[in-house]
């Protein structure tokens, strides 16, 4: 970075017009728009590339120097000037916001110094009239010092460094009691409880070896890497992608029954948003930053953004409250840390279900929060997960709200983990979230609910209140089934958990790939085979491999095919099929319609989808060999 500092007797400034950093419907606060001071040290700033190595280093030594300096002139104004006429070897706009505002926010810490800006992306008229003594004029250049992280790429936002920082106090919650300190609370009936407590609170996200699931959604062809793409992204065969999409459409159906509005949103965003940069720095998410001619834009980690500026367009009055819109961002990037990366736990492209309510007020959000948990625990039991909750605070607003607190144990109806937390980090105040724990004894976050207490005001959303004010409303964050990709993550390893304990693993009939898969003991029974897939109105296939029977049986069960029946001239003659039921292993002679009828009773209100491959198996490619 480039600085020239100018002590001088008076300053001011006039914005003109943007500049090619600023995208359009970018309004610049008016009290941005022009601004002035008498005597004061201006700091002309230019960001130059090179100051992504060392964002932190570089604004430190800047606002140092500047403060040094501003003492030796004996001065106590120090204006922060974006200058980018002192550099040919300009820093990208992302890069040169991120350091200026660092130095803002580093030089208003520093005793003594009134400290003001003018905005970075616009072309301004300004008049200087500067001292003439020895000092009155300075012009250094700044670099990242040596040794120092490439901090751009690896800080990510303030709330990934507060988060990093956290200190809490840990307690568990059990309905009609009041909160157990951990180190009190007997986990021996609870053991997957100490684990969740244990994985929060030593915070360590590593993976040391292949999760189970892996090798079953490789095995089971569900899910593989994508060699061709960044780590952390996948390819989905179409078994995988009948299941995934059929998660979708759970989700779907609960938020549409529920009132959610769905909309779609653009998946990159202008990194010079004046809003959304701000907020860029308050969720606790690494991004992916792409390049458009002259512009950057950042891939998006969540449907905020999109729904934020949708919100802030909306003409609302207080009837229109609770509103609720939703989207399910097929696309959804986190730039997430790659000793982190562990399949479909933690990737970095992923389907995530969004939900965000406008409340008028606190009591309303709390009612929103409420009802909400039982959307979370609908998903959950769909799913057929068990889990764990936690339930995060601030510590305020818990004492502010404990029936609330208490009503939310209760709900849940299991002890939970409480995280409280002295001062508030991020955009929420409360927090509760449902949480799987995986055959390695970690916890992955499923379900959340969130109250926020900022982004309203941030994006200037309000609703009209029944004496015509205009008021900002709160703003509940929901995803009630979490990341589409954790979910098969999680069922996967549930199954794994299973097989540990020996128990035949399977998925909920209603998501199974092939729900019947019918054997023929001969070809001469394929076409009675092919009669009963028209009566039975489910995923149905047929193996008329050249296999033997008992081949074929090993393979069913070997791609945990629920129901499987062979099909020779008893079966003919009965006009039936012997079923058997993989997780009993029990057989049963059944009518078509007697099997249809278990299956529409097993997977009564859930979504259905045809199959997604040949249904005979001998027109089916093989994509894991």
């Amino acid at each position: 970075m480039r600085i020239l500092m100018l002590h001088s007797d008076e300053f001011s400034y006039h914005v003109t017009d943007k500049t090619s950093a600023v995208g359009k419907g970018h309004e610049l606060a008016e009290k941005l728009q022009q601004g002035q001071t008498g005597e004061a040290l201006v700091v002309f700033c230019c960001s130059e590339k090179g100051d992504e190595k060392g964002v932190e280093s570089v604004a430190s030594q800047v606002a140092q120097t500047a403060a040094n300096h501003a003492r030796r002139v004996n001065t106590d104004t120090v204006v922060v000037y974006p200058y980018a006429h002192l550099s040919s070897n300009l820093a990208s706009p992302r890069i040169a916001t991120k350091v200026l505002d660092r130095i803002y926010d580093l030089l208003r810490k520093e005793d003594g110094l009134t400290i003001k800006r003018s905005p970075f992306g616009y072309y301004k008229s300004f008049t200087v009239k500067c001292k003439g003594h020895p000092l009155s004029e300075l012009a250094q250049t700044i670099v990242p010092e040596s040794g120092g992280k490439k901090q751009e790429d690896e800080a990510g936002s303030a709330a990934v460094q507060s988060e990093k920082t956290l200190e809490s106090e840990w307690y568990i919650a059990e309905p009609g009691r009041e909160l157990v300190p951990t180190g009190d609370y007997n986990f021996k009936q609870r053991k997957n409880l100490r684990k969740l407590y244990s994985y929060e609170s030593e915070k360590d996200r590593t993976v040391a070896e292949p999760p189970a699931h892996i090798e079953l959604m490789r095995r089971l062809e569900l899910v593989d890497y994508e060699p061709g793409s960044d780590p952390g992204n996948f390819r989905w065969y179409p078994k995988g992608l009948l299941v995934k999409q059929l998660c979708e459409e759970l989700v779907n159906e609960l938020i549409a029954d529920y009132g959610g509005m769905r909309v779609e949103t653009p998946i990159m965003y202008d990194f010079q948003h004046p809003k959304l940069s701000r907020y860029l720095q308050r969720f606790p998410a690494r991004q992916y930053v792409l390049l458009s001619e002259d512009k950057e834009y950042f891939l998006r980690f969540a449907a905020c953004f999109g729904q934020y500026l949708i919100q802030h367009d909306m003409q609302l009055s207080y009837r229109h409250l609770p509103c609720r819109l939703y989207e399910l961002t097929h696309y959804s990037f986190r730039r997430e840390q790659t000793g982190e990366l562990a399949g479909l736990k933690r990737l970095r492209t992923f389907t995530m279900p969004d939900m965000h309510t406008l409340a008028r007020d606190m009591e309303q959000a709390k009612q929103e929060f409420a009802a909400q948990i039982g959307l979370c625990k609908q998903c959950m039991d769909a799913f057929e997960l068990d889990y764990e909750v936690a339930i995060r605070f601030v510590k305020d607003f818990r004492d502010d709200n404990k029936n609330f607190a208490d009503k939310l144990s209760e709900l849940v109806k299991q002890p939970s983990l409480v995280e409280l937390w002295n001062e508030r980090f991020f955009y929420f105040v409360a927090k509760l979230e449902f949480n799987f724990i995986d055959a390695q004894n970690k916890a992955s976050c499923l379900s959340t609910i969130q109250i926020d207490v900022e982004n309203c005001e941030r994006f200037e959303i309000e609703y009209i209140d029944e004496d015509g004010k205009a008021r900002h409303p709160l703003l509940l964050h929901t995803s009630i089934s979490g990341s589409i990709d954790r979910v098969v993550y999680a069922m996967l390893e549930n199954q794994a958990i299973k097989m540990k304990k020996g128990t035949k693993a399977e998925l909920p009939l209603w998501l199974a790939p092939t729900q019947l898969r019918l054997i023929p003991v001969g070809e001469h029974f394929n076409e009675y085979c092919e009669q009963l897939m028209k009566q039975i109105p489910f995923r149905v296939d047929l193996d008329e491999r050249d296999l033997t029977v008992g081949k074929k049986i090993r393979e069913a069960e070997r791609e945990w095919i629920p129901f499987s029946a062979v099909v020779g001239e008893k079966e003919v003659e009965a006009g039936g099929m012997m079923v058997r039921t993989r997780s009993t292993g029990q057989q049963t002679m059944m009518k078509p319609d007697e099997l249809t009828e278990l299956i529409k009773g097993k997977t009564a209100k859930k979504p259905y989808r045809r199959l997604n491959v040949p249904a005979r198996l001998s027109r089916r490619p093989i994509f894991v060999g």
